[in-house]
C-alpha cells in the first residue's frame, strides 16, 4: 500500500486517542466495523484510507511502540520511534498483560 504521512499517522493517532474509540478497541477482536469508523473519520481530513490499512497501520505501530517501550524499560534507548509520546499517551495507561491479551 501508499506510504503513510507523517499528517496521516497524526491523524490516525488523535482518532485512536478517543477514549470511545480506545474502549472498542480494548473490547472486541473483531473489529473491522471499528476500522470502518476510523477510516470515515479520516476521510473527513481527505485522508483516503480503507478499514484494512488503518488496522495494519494502527498494528504496526503498537507493536512498534511496545517494542520501543521494552527497550526503554531494559534500559536501551537505541530503539526510539517517531510517535512513541502521543502512543505513550494512548498505551501507557494499559498494562503489558492486558495488551498482550488484546493482540491477537
Amino acid at each position: 500500500g501508499k506510504h503513510w504521512t507523517v499528517n496521516e499517522v497524526r491523524a490516525l493517532i488523535r482518532i485512536w486517542s478517543d477514549k470511545n474509540i480506545q474502549q472498542q478497541l480494548e473490547g472486541t477482536v473483531r473489529n473491522k466495523r471499528i476500522f470502518e469508523q476510523v477510516a470515515a473519520r479520516l476521510q473527513k481530513f481527505g485522508i483516503d484510507r480503507d478499514w484494512k490499512q488503518c488496522r495494519t497501520k494502527y498494528k504496526n505501530l503498537k507493536h512498534e511502540y511496545k517494542s520501543a517501550k521494552g527497550a526503554q524499560d531494559s534500559g536501551s534507548t537505541s530503539r526510539s520511534m517517531k510517535f512513541f509520546n502521543e502512543l505513550d499517551a494512548i498505551l501507557g495507561h494499559s498494562t503489558m498483560e492486558q495488551a498482550s491479551k488484546s493482540d491477537n
